[in-house]
């Protein structure tokens, strides 16, 4: 029998003309307002593309080093997609494989799109292990700590006091966290959907590793939300800054918690947008790198992969 690990990511357009096309897959072929996609078009070229595709290829050769076994990387929304890099496992033989979706914490309407994909394209020709729910996974709040520790360490240093921290977690539409209405007394209840309580729990594990961040020296917000219309889950970066602001803070660290490498989301979100934003209100933002290459992160993922075959 033969195993693979297979790591699952959002995928993104590897230039700016492919954005349109990319939009389409991402929102499953409904179409965008032109002026939303004029404004992803501008933000993509601003960063000079988003590296997520070529971070994402690196993470996975380091995990095959660390495991010594064949890793495969499929997108969901792009090249390398899903279905063909499951037909490649096939076709090398592949029998057994442990997937492990990169986006730590769980989401039915995320990671279980993830899921249906892989499960789909394997037609059952391949015994698979699903990981989806990882949000609290000791190395990964080590990475995040980690990184955040350097740069609060230095700020606090030099503006001499304790710097705060916002953790930032993806946005997703309301309505896809809200339980189904139940039509069938006889049946149990939908639960609710995991994704806020678990990017929340993220924060508080990286929070507690970080020495004298007090509970009330950090805040969590949910960014990059969406173009399209609709609630999505708040509250928002910009109204947290502004919030901060008038409580008398005027440096903050943001550290995003549910991305795992740097993307449009991290380059273009924080780094541009949020920072325009805070200086605005007066207020010095700085971010930790992102995890990309970090060597916590690949243990993390190898100590999920190593789990998941031995069950």
């Amino acid at each position: 029998m033969a195993d693979a690990v297979l790591l699952l990511a959002h995928g993104t357009a590897d230039s700016v003309d492919e954005i349109p096309e990319y939009l389409l897959r991402v929102t499953g072929g409904r179409q965008l307002p032109e002026a939303a996609v004029e404004e992803v078009r501008h933000r993509f070229s601003l960063i000079g593309g988003s590296p997520l595709t070529r971070l994402t290829l690196e993470q996975g050769r380091l995990l095959a080093d660390e495991l010594g076994m064949a890793v495969y990387v499929g997108m969901r929304n792009w090249k390398p997609y899903i279905a063909d890099v499951v037909q490649r496992m096939r076709d090398d033989g592949v029998t057994r494989a442990v997937v492990i979706c990169l986006a730590p914490q769980n989401s039915r309407t995320s990671v279980g799109l993830y899921r249906r994909a892989v499960f789909a394209a394997a037609q059952g020709a391949l015994a698979l292990r699903f990981l989806d729910d990882w949000a609290d996974h000791p190395l990964l709040a080590d990475a995040f700590a980690e990184r955040l520790r350097a740069v609060r360490e230095a700020f606090s240093a030099e503006v001499g006091s304790p710097v705060p921290v916002l953790f930032t977690a993806h946005s997703v539409p309301c309505r896809t966290v809200i339980s189904a209405p139940q039509t069938d007394p006889s049946t149990r209840p939908e639960a609710p959907d995991p994704y806020p309580i678990e990017a929340k729990l993220t924060a508080s594990l990286v929070a507690e590793r970080i020495a004298g961040l007090t509970p009330d020296q950090w805040f969590f917000a949910f960014q990059s939300q969406g173009m399209s219309g609709g609630p999505w889950l708040g509250p928002t970066v910009e109204d947290t800054l502004t919030a901060l602001k008038e409580q008398g803070i005027g440096n903050l660290i943001i550290q995003p918690i549910g991305f795992l490498c740097d993307h449009v989301e991290i380059l273009y979100d924080v780094d541009i947008g949020f920072r325009e934003f805070a200086a605005k209100l007066g207020m010095t933002v700085r971010r930790p790198d992102a995890l990309n290459d970090s060597r916590l992160l690949t243990l993390a993922l190898a100590d999920l992969a190593r789990t998941g075959l031995a069950g």
